[in-house]
């Protein structure tokens, strides 16, 4: 993810997530930490090959061995084709390279279709954290992987180049 992807990131950020959608201050201080010797942030973005319109995003942060994933997007009409598999192949890819020893996130307790996603490569759930997601006070899920027992660390495409 480029500084020109925030205005598109934003448009799907706030489509999937109206209630609850990152600002665009919150982009720029996560691009501010994914360049340089002292990266401690990926963030990638997909686009359609048909019209270079964005499909999706992910962004991971890492620090002490822990990589934790921040956020993964797909746009509707990408869903069931595998996008949301490849950004968090892409996302894993990265915390190898952080040197991660293993990755958390949160997924909405009724997200059961990312739930899945994540069940797929290997996160089993560890607990929960009660009311994080507002407004409707939701509570998150939290997810561990242990990346010495990743089956998804074998290379795959960047996403930038990725098809819809």
């Amino acid at each position: 993810m480029r500084w020109w992807d925030i205005a598109p990131v934003l448009e799907l950020e706030r489509e999937l997530f109206p209630e609850d959608a990152w600002s665009e201050g919150m982009f720029w201080s996560e691009l501010a930490h994914a360049r340089g010797p002292r990266a401690s942030r990926r963030y990638v973005v997909a686009r359609d090959p048909a019209d270079g319109r964005l499909a999706g995003y992910a962004g991971l942060a890492a620090a002490g061995g822990l990589g934790d994933v921040q956020t993964i997007a797909v746009a509707r009409e990408q869903w069931g084709t595998g996008l949301g598999a490849r950004l968090l192949t892409e996302l894993l890819r990265h915390a190898t390279a952080f040197e991660c020893e293993e990755v958390l996130l949160e997924v909405r307790v009724d997200n059961a279709r990312a739930q899945r996603l994540y069940e797929r490569f290997g996160f089993r759930p560890i607990g929960f954290r009660r009311g994080y997601y507002q407004p409707g006070n939701i509570d998150a899920l939290v997810m561990r992987l242990e990346l010495r027992d990743a089956p998804v660390t074998r290379a795959q495409p960047a996403c930038d180049n990725l098809p819809g």
